[in-house]
């Protein structure tokens, strides 16, 4: 027979467990260090940049250093509650696998930006056991950063194509210049071009 005493000690065990485990497997934020060194002149106008050690294009996400606007409409399309849930969005979660289900197909995968911030730091296969690795990663994500700082790592480690990653990077490549102004039509490929990089990229597909 489950006692009060029963149940209070089973969900102390299992918030001692998730803890431990917590500690234990703590979200590889290592990845997200490595940046392309930049060189720029005493007015702070780029002069050079270099890869990181493995060859990629990544600058930092600074929310300071991106257009707004673009911020803006990147919550609109990607995430809308992303300021008020905990890593994951339970509603939009079940939204998704009512469409895919109706569908028969994969329609949306309910991500939120966190969990695909967790998915970038550690790319697996895309099936539900993921997802739910991604729920967990995500969760850990949301007790050790602030929600700024999440979505800067997201912005810093977005797919764009070929060995650029991040909204900067993108910047630099495509339009030749920083990511704080950008164009309505920018804002639109910079959105759309993460969910397909290499199929959409311009410098390829102009």
């Amino acid at each position: 027979m489950l006692t009060p005493r029963r149940l209070v000690a089973g969900v102390f065990a299992l918030f001692l467990a998730v803890v431990i485990l917590d500690r234990v497997f703590p979200p590889p934020l290592d990845r997200a260090g490595g940046l392309s060194a930049l060189v720029t002149d005493r007015n702070g106008k780029p002069l050079r940049a270099f890869a990181t050690p493995d060859g990629r294009w990544r600058f930092s996400g600074d929310l300071d250093t991106i257009d707004p606007e673009f911020i803006d409409a990147l919550l609109r399309v990607e995430d809308k509650r992303f300021y008020h849930h905990r890593g994951t969005d339970w509603a939009g979660l079940g939204r998704a696998a009512i469409d895919s289900l109706m569908a028969g197909r994969i329609v949306s995968g309910g991500s939120t930006l966190t969990m695909q911030t967790a998915r970038m730091l550690e790319p697996r296969d895309r099936n539900i056991g993921s997802k739910l690795i991604e729920v967990v990663r995500a969760w850990q994500l949301e007790r050790r950063l602030s929600k700024d700082q999440i979505l800067a790592l997201y912005l810093s480690l977005t797919p764009y194509g070929g060995n650029l990653e991040g909204v900067r990077a993108a910047s630099w490549s495509y339009f030749g210049h920083e990511a704080d102004r950008l164009s309505k039509d920018e804002i639109a490929l910079l959105i759309a071009l993460p969910q397909s990089p290499e199929a959409r990229r311009p410098d390829r597909h102009p």
